[in-house]
């Protein structure tokens, strides 16, 4: 039996908007790599969240240098410090928006600080991403971050 011209339109109309409709759906989607074996990774869904697991991540590779308590009223060195992360979890670019730049010595620990704890939590919600965290630096060259600090004394 040969289907008739209407019921043949239909079935065209319906696999076009079948087609149309999964290619929306997929430009609405990011493509990106399974994250490497073993990787830890970030559920975050915006920046904000996801320096919390950069922090908990760099802590942990740290520990010996992060300052235990209340920091002291007087800091050495406080520096602002925006970090690009890619899709593998690898750093990308670093930008000072408040470099310490009265302890060069600082600012040089902190970025290798920073490229040494690569590979960070991949972001997997949100391809890549840039955060931005506080380093509060001590004298005795221990360290806490904004994102996870004790608090500091007043004078």
């Amino acid at each position: 039996m040969t289907p008739s011209p209407d019921s043949r339109r239909r079935w065209l109309r319906t696999a076009a908007a079948t087609g149309v409709a999964a290619l929306l759906a997929s430009c609405s989607m990011v493509p990106t790599a399974p994250p490497p074996p073993g990787a830890k990774v970030s559920q975050a869904s915006t920046a904000r969240e996801y320096r919390r697991d950069a922090a908990s991540h760099l802590y942990a590779l740290n520990s010996a240098r992060i300052y235990r308590g209340v920091m002291p009223p007087m800091l050495y060195a406080i520096g602002v410090l925006q970090v690009d992360i890619d899709r593998r979890g690898q750093v990308g670019q670093l930008k000072w928006l408040r470099a310490p730049s009265h302890a060069p010595e600082v600012m040089q620990q902190i970025e290798r600080l920073v490229r040494a704890a690569a590979p960070y939590p991949v972001p997997a919600r949100l391809g890549t991403v840039t955060y931005t965290d506080t380093w509060l630096w001590d004298q005795s060259g221990r360290f806490q971050l904004d994102t996870l600090t004790e608090g500091q004394q007043s004078m």
